[in-house]
């Protein structure tokens, strides 16, 4: 029996986990299938590539097939990039990702025409990826000012910019180019997703909030309209590395070519310890569902305790079990006044009780000033392992490292708090969704509860437990 592996998120069977490469889900409203793709290494040494997991109904019941993608032809490494559909009646995906030789960097495609195909081969003898990913090529030319090209993230294109209310056409992009040392975020434009033409580096009309140096990993773009003003805007994710950590942040705006114009500078996405990398969910682009899909996003990130240059073997984990890293749970995204919402996606509570050893716990509460209502999260032996404060105004996330992590919270915000405890990974969301809070920790022997008390004039005024044990000591 594992004690550090989680049941909920996404890990790697075996190796290093490096982050998520692309999700879509197909289907019926009531019948999801889910599909994440993540970039890892079976072994410390050996070369990056593509696995690929499965989830029917919900985003939480994994199950792993084969490879998507394997290097090839001289690869040193397959690394991320994006996964979209394509029409519904297509019934494909397309796969952008970053093909890296000893000649650099450059932007692949990959083709899945039955993506129920994924998992077809999963018992065939011998068998290590998926017969189903067929390579079609470079699809980006880099040029004299544009080369080594990277990490691409792929979205529909608008028809007409000065209305997105008109719906799409054609394809848009997100790369880095140049070096390692000078990295340059790019905007590209394709017709087909086929054939990619440059539009330029990526420039901003007002101030992102943010330094864009020589840390920037990855740039995302996201779609949501904001439910106060009913605009649908561009939530620009950026990862940049700060004292050997990545933080990501968003920024909100509008791109129109390759000038993001920001209405509001760069927000902090998650005040925890370990979050990076945030990913999207694709969707087959169905002309009458997709800017009502603009209503809300479904993401992803990647819960890692070592920067770039870290050493994911220190894990507990990888001594004892094996592997190392993890994904998130989903998070299911608002726009909100320019500041993203997040909460758990729907059926979170049900797999928690599925579930062997996760726990769950939800308070509505009322924290006047100078009160508190304190969670701790205890080992097998009963001791704290981890201690969340909600103190009406703020909250503290401590996991007793000497490096507590703390977010601000706003009057109008609500005095909720959700703790998720699955194996190694902790998350906390508070402020009816306003702030979120991930992190990993390893309790002696593993989780055995969560246990609550207030202090001045708190109250707890109704609250859940849901998962393996209902200890409220």
């Amino acid at each position: 029996m594992t004690t550090f592996r989680p049941e909920l998120h996404i890990t790697a069977e075996e190796g290093i986990l490096e982050g998520p490469a692309g999700v879509v889900r197909l289907g019926e409203e009531n019948n999801r299938v889910w599909h994440m793709f993540y970039q890892y290494r079976p072994t410390p040494d050996a070369a990056s590539r593509w696995g690929h997991n499965m989830s029917e109904d919900d985003p939480f019941s994994w199950y792993e097939c084969n490879d998507a993608i394997i290097p090839a032809g001289g690869e040193r490494h397959v690394r991320a990039g994006a996964v979209v559909c394509g029409t519904e009646s297509d019934g494909g995906v397309d796969i952008y990702f970053t093909s890296n030789t000893d000649a650099g960097n450059t932007i692949q495609l990959a083709r899945v025409d039955d993506v129920n195909g994924l998992c077809a081969d999963l018992d065939a003898d011998g068998a290590d990826v998926s017969a189903a990913v067929k390579r079609l090529g470079q699809v980006v030319d880099a040029t004299g000012e544009f080369d080594n090209l990277r990490s691409p993230c792929v979205f529909p294109g608008w028809s007409s910019a000065a209305d997105r209310d008109s719906g799409h056409e054609g394809w848009g992009m997100l790369a880095v180019s140049g070096s390692t040392d000078a990295p340059q975020p790019v905007v590209l434009s394709s017709g087909d997703g086929r054939a990619w033409l440059i539009d330029g580096p990526l420039n901003f009309n007002g101030d992102p909030g943010i330094e864009l140096d020589a840390s920037v990993v990855a740039p995302r773009l996201v779609r949501l309209r904001d439910e106060v003003d009913g605009e649908i805007y561009d939530v620009l994710f950026i990862t940049v590395e700060r004292d050997g950590k990545d933080v990501a942040s968003y920024i909100i705006g509008k791109l129109e070519g390759n000038t993001f114009t920001v209405v509001t500078p760069s927000q902090l996405f998650d005040h925890g310890h370990d979050f990076t990398r945030p990913r999207n969910t694709n969707y087959p682009r169905i002309a009458e569902e997709e800017l009502k899909r603009y209503e809300r996003a479904y993401i992803y990130g990647f819960m890692t305790n070592s920067g770039r240059a870290g050493d994911p073997t220190a894990e507990p984990n990888w001594a004892s079990e094996g592997w190392a890293n993890t994904l998130t749970l989903p998070r299911r995204v608002t726009l909100q006044h320019g500041h993203l919402y997040q909460v758990p996606a729907p059926g979170l509570p049900e797999a928690v009780d599925a579930a062997e050893r996760a726990l769950m716990w939800t308070g509505l509460c009322t924290i006047p000033a100078g009160s508190e209502v304190v969670a701790e999260v205890l080992d097998a032996s009963g001791e704290p392992a981890a201690r969340i404060s909600h103190h009406g105004e703020r909250i503290e996330l401590d996991r007793f490292d000497g490096d507590p992590k703390q977010a601000a919270l706003h009057d109008e915000d609500e005095d909720n708090i959700t703790i998720i405890v699955d194996g190694s990974t902790l998350e906390v969301y508070a402020g009816g969704g306003s702030v979120v809070m991930s992190s990993r920790f390893w309790p002696a022997g593993g989780a055995s509860g969560i246990r609550v008390r207030t202090s001045g004039s708190a109250e707890i005024f109704s609250e859940w437990r849901r998962g393996h044990t209902a200890l409220g000591i």
